[in-house]
């Protein structure tokens, strides 16, 4: 099962360009050459994550809809986007420097803090990427079939056009990042994406499972994948290792700090390590709905949203969640603190602010 959260949350985009593609048929311009529409609704239509870019607030979602705000969340505008794929996850490793992934395999990069953005990759060229990096590593050495199983791989996806998702991107600064997808889809770059590396044979992933997120919690990084997938990068094998975690559903994010990573999914599982990711236990949420987005507050403690819209909070070193009524409940699938404290959510109704106590 791929991410849930970004599924449900895409299925309204889906079904309006299936009712005006009729209508569009003779005037057709793929969504990768075709600039996102201007919108005074973009604030309201379904958004899919946020992120802070110094004192900024950026946030992506349907139809290439990027939006930017600094005033922590209370007014907003669109930016500058030369694609209209649904956009799925966006990061800031610097207050200028960001990038954003979504469907159809786009990469996205903004040097101006999220104001405007243009493409560096997309899913015409990732399978001719795979192909040719897995063709040189086959040739010097065809003894290994994994090479040639890789090549294979990156011959489907240029035989099925640009339709493969990514669903999560991370990078430590302005050279090195990761983005991550559908069916064990990775990349690496080392100078900013002007370039990219498959990473496929870099992961314990022999299943291709969908890798959902990736994100860092200041001492390691971790890819959160489906059925039960928890990956964590390992330097000294320069590889992504597998986790042995209790429960074997889908997780759609990780948060955490030095020390200290819980990684969240389907029907309310939370789980918590204090050693790595070596141990794992279960905190007790109370809800049977997904977890599907997460941040840390203004003192340092989880905050927790569902896809029904719950807020639960984890308050530092306490090892329990707690459930926090709220007025104006809705799905949430991205979260992030603003510069003066509040919390900035969106989701299927666009974006909201939240006051904290």
């Amino acid at each position: 099962m791929c991410s849930y959260k970004k599924y449900v949350l895409l299925a309204l985009g889906v079904t309006l360009a299936l009712l005006q593609g009729v209508a569009q048929a003779d005037s057709y311009v793929d969504v990768l050459d075709l600039p996102a529409r201007a919108s005074a609704l973009a604030v309201r239509s379904p958004l899919l994550d946020t992120a802070r870019a110094g004192e900024r607030l950026v946030a992506v979602g349907q139809r290439g809809h990027i939006l930017y705000s600094d005033d922590s969340g209370k007014h907003w505008q669109q930016a500058a986007v030369p694609v209209s794929s649904d956009l799925t996850a966006v990061n800031f490793p610097s207050a200028t420097q960001g990038w954003a992934v979504g469907n159809d395999g786009v990469v996205l990069h903004s040097s101006d803090a999220g104001a405007t953005w243009s493409k560096q990759l997309d899913g015409r060229q990732i399978g001719a990427l795979l192909v040719q990096h897995y063709a040189e590593l086959a040739s010097a050495d065809p003894a290994n079939e994994q090479w040639a199983q890789l090549v294979g791989d990156g011959q489907r996806l240029v035989e099925e056009g640009a339709d493969k998702p990514l669903l999560g991107v991370w990078f430590a600064n302005d050279k090195l990042g990761y983005v991550v997808g559908v069916f064990n889809l990775i990349l690496r770059t080392e100078d900013g994406g002007k370039h990219w590396t498959p990473f496929q044979d870099r992961t314990d992933n022999p299943q291709s499972l969908h890798l959902n997120a990736i994100a860092s919690t200041g001492d390691a990084l971790y890819i959160a994948g489906e059925q039960g997938l928890l990956l964590k990068w390992d330097e000294s094998r320069q590889r992504f290792t597998a986790l042995q975690t209790p429960y074997q559903g889908s997780f759609f994010g990780v948060i955490g700090k030095p020390g200290e990573v819980l990684a969240y999914g389907l029907r309310g599982h939370v789980l918590r390590s204090v050693d790595g990711g070596n141990h794992w236990s279960e905190l007790n949420t109370g809800l049977p709905v997904s977890i599907t987005a997460a941040t840390l507050d203004s003192k340092g403690d989880y905050r927790l949203f569902t896809q029904a819209g719950h807020m639960l909070v984890e308050q530092a070193g306490s090892a329990q969640l707690q459930s926090v009524p709220q007025l104006g409940q809705s799905p949430v699938a991205g979260a992030a603190l603003a510069a003066d404290g509040s919390l900035v959510l969106v989701g299927s109704r666009g974006v909201r602010a939240l006051r904290v106590e």
